[in-house]
């Protein structure tokens, strides 16, 4: 983070100096123009007369060329300024960023094949999709001729369609879309619907005592939510007393926070991302963060191994020479690390479980066995190591 703050202060001064050059330049030529205005209208005065062109306006003409060529000097020598400035954001990058990052990857993950190409640019796609970019995802699926089904596409459209609503204040497309999907939201407890049917009701209390009738009437849409949202229902309903004073003024301005809007476009995209079987965010924006914060480990790493000559340490296979944290946010699945070889398992050396209910490796399972039997390290069962079985977590 250091080493992007430090390119951000080079930013910020070439964008002030942008700025001040822009104000001062703009201020120049309308000095100038006034200027040039004045004069010119003093010839035509002078050229209707019909008298010759005096010495006095021969000098006002020759100081005004001079002044519009120091004036264009001056202009440009400020903006030669700023092409250094500009230069030393390009200077703070090599500086403070390593351009030559092939060296922490192996070089089979540049030369993939079709297959993988095809995954990559897959993931570039649902990412444009699920950014609502779809002119730009059709575009890139036609330049790689990568097919994409219309069902893949559907959910995003529907997605996108909704949330373009919800940014312009319009709930119409997102009630009726919670209310068609009512059985599987209750079934991830979701309290989507009620949210929504909240703020429709919330904007019928800003229309003002107009509007109290509808908003009573639209308040029975509640009905359903009453046991797991009386509380709520009840504040919303109190808010009714202060509708002729105006709810700007009362108990109940916390109703009108226009941060009720982002709230219920965050809850939309989270449950309808789970009801679709969609992640909240793109693969391809997880993995890009996840590099961020792995890349600068491992170019570190990178540098030690090679100033120590140490490089059959990194044989760039499936694991990493060091443990990187990502944070909870990256963790998607549940790991197991063998008690045994201190090894975190995979799909070659699955977790077994042991008839004592024990768990181990496979690769300590069968490092474990002697003369056809296992004896279980943590408990003195011995067993058959056939009787072992794969959990799948």
């Amino acid at each position: 983070m250091e080493q992007c703050a430090s390119v951000e202060r080079e930013v910020d001064k070439v964008l002030q100096k942008f700025l001040t050059y822009g104000q001062h330049c703009e201020q120049s030529l309308e000095e100038l123009l006034h200027y040039v205005g004045q004069l010119r209208a003093e010839l035509a005065n002078a050229a209707l007369q019909g008298t010759p062109l005096s010495a006095t306006l021969s000098l006002v003409m020759s100081q005004c060329c001079r002044k519009i060529k120091d004036t264009v000097q001056k202009l440009a020598s400020d903006h030669k300024d700023i092409h250094s400035s500009v230069s030393r954001v390009g200077k703070a990058i090599d500086r403070n960023f390593d351009s030559e990052i092939c060296g922490v990857v192996s070089d089979a993950v540049w030369d993939s094949g079709e297959k993988q190409q095809q995954i990559l640019q897959m993931a570039i796609v649902e990412h444009l999709y699920q950014q609502g970019m779809l002119s730009v995802a059709e575009e890139l699926c036609q330049e790689s001729t990568l097919n994409v089904d219309l069902d893949f596409k559907q959910p995003f459209l529907e997605l996108n369609r909704i949330l373009e609503a919800l940014h312009e204040q319009d709930l119409g497309p997102a009630l009726e879309w919670a209310v068609s999907h009512r059985q599987r939201l209750l079934e991830l407890n979701s309290s989507l619907e009620f949210k929504l049917h909240r703020l429709h009701f919330i904007r019928l209390l800003a229309g003002g005592p107009e509007k109290q009738l509808e908003a009573l009437n639209y308040a029975r849409h509640f009905q359903p939510f009453a046991r797991l949202h009386q509380r709520e229902i009840q504040v919303m309903m109190g808010s009714l007393v202060y509708l002729r004073l105006g709810l700007e003024k009362s108990p109940y301005c916390h109703l009108l926070d226009n941060s009720h809007w982002a709230e219920i476009c965050e809850t939309f995209t989270r449950d309808a991302c789970s009801l679709l079987g969609l992640s909240v965010e793109s693969p391809l924006s997880v993995s890009f963060a996840s590099g961020c914060v792995a890349l600068p480990v491992l170019m570190n790493i990178k540098a030690v191994i090679e100033q120590r000559q140490c490089t059959g340490v990194w044989s760039h296979k499936d694991e990493l020479p060091i443990e990187i944290e990502l944070g909870m946010k990256c963790w998607y699945h549940s790991v197991f690390a063998c008690p045994i070889l201190r090894q975190q398992t995979s799909d070659s050396n699955p977790p077994i479980k042991l008839i004592c209910g024990h768990v181990i490796s496979r690769d300590a399972l069968n490092k474990l066995i002697n003369g056809g039997k296992l004896k279980c390290p943590y408990c003195p069962m011995e067993q058959n190591p056939a009787d072992g079985k794969r959990i799948i977590f």
